[in-house]
């Protein structure tokens, strides 16, 4: 028996949290959506206490509304919000990419350039999901190196609500923001560990999230509110 350990096991509302995160990102409950507890909870396979929790942290995040004694559901894509949001995120990542340049490590590097040979091979293939999945992970990186668990939670807080933009955008155009070449300069600069270009290429990068958002337009009109729907916190079905 003293071989057995503890298994570790993913909180419940971590796993809904990420589930419906990535829906609404995806654009699979789109703007306006409505979205109920009881509902996400059978889909999802899990009790509606986990779902809730999840729906609360996704409030607070700015991905899901709720009026009180009305409805809960996505928020609509708003492009100054996204804008906010990328300044927040690039400020972070260049704190985030100066800090960590220092620390940096031969495997960081070897990391970083597999992230971008993923990021290149699914942009090409069209694939958005991974050429996001493989973007994050390049500058998670980074992100993780510096060791600043502010600058971590910051991004986790502010990236979804880029991404969700970056799905509407490419969604459907086979492409993914940035280029693999941008993202080749910065791998260089941090293998030569030139603190300030690692930082300036990443304020770069991130500062066409911000253009992107200038060029895009609010997305359609809300859900209209649906009379006798009474949600006592975000996402909790009427009695």
């Amino acid at each position: 028996m003293e071989t057995l350990r503890p298994v570790r096991r993913t909180l419940l509302r971590d796993t809904a949290y990420e589930a419906i995160r990535d829906a609404i990102v995806r654009g699979d409950l789109p703007p306006g959506a409505p979205v109920r507890d009881a509902d996400l909870a059978e889909r999802l396979g899990l009790s509606r206490a986990p779902v809730r929790d999840a729906l609360s942290r996704l409030s607070g995040e700015g991905l899901v509304e709720s009026k009180p004694q009305s409805y809960t559901r996505v928020t609509r894509l708003v492009p100054r919000d996204v804008r906010d949001a990328a300044a927040v995120v690039r400020a972070m990542q260049e704190l985030a990419a100066r800090t960590a340049v220092p620390r940096l490590t031969d495997a960081d590097i070897t990391a970083m350039r597999a992230a971008n040979d993923h990021f290149r091979d699914a942009t090409r293939r069209g694939d958005v999901a991974e050429a996001l999945h493989a973007d994050d992970r390049l500058h998670d990186v980074l992100v993780t190196a510096c060791g600043n668990r502010a600058v971590v939670a910051t991004v986790e807080r502010y990236t979804p609500l880029i991404r969700r933009l970056e799905w509407r955008q490419f969604g459907t155009a086979g492409s993914a923001h940035g280029s693999a070449e941008l993202h080749e300069r910065l791998i260089e600069a941090c293998a030569e560990r030139d603190a300030e270009a690692v930082a300036r290429i990443t304020a770069a990068i991130w500062q066409t999230l911000e253009e992107l958002a200038d060029e895009t337009p609010e997305s359609p009109g809300e859900t209209p509110e649906r009379p006798g729907v009474t949600p006592e916190r975000p996402g909790e079905s009427p009695e």
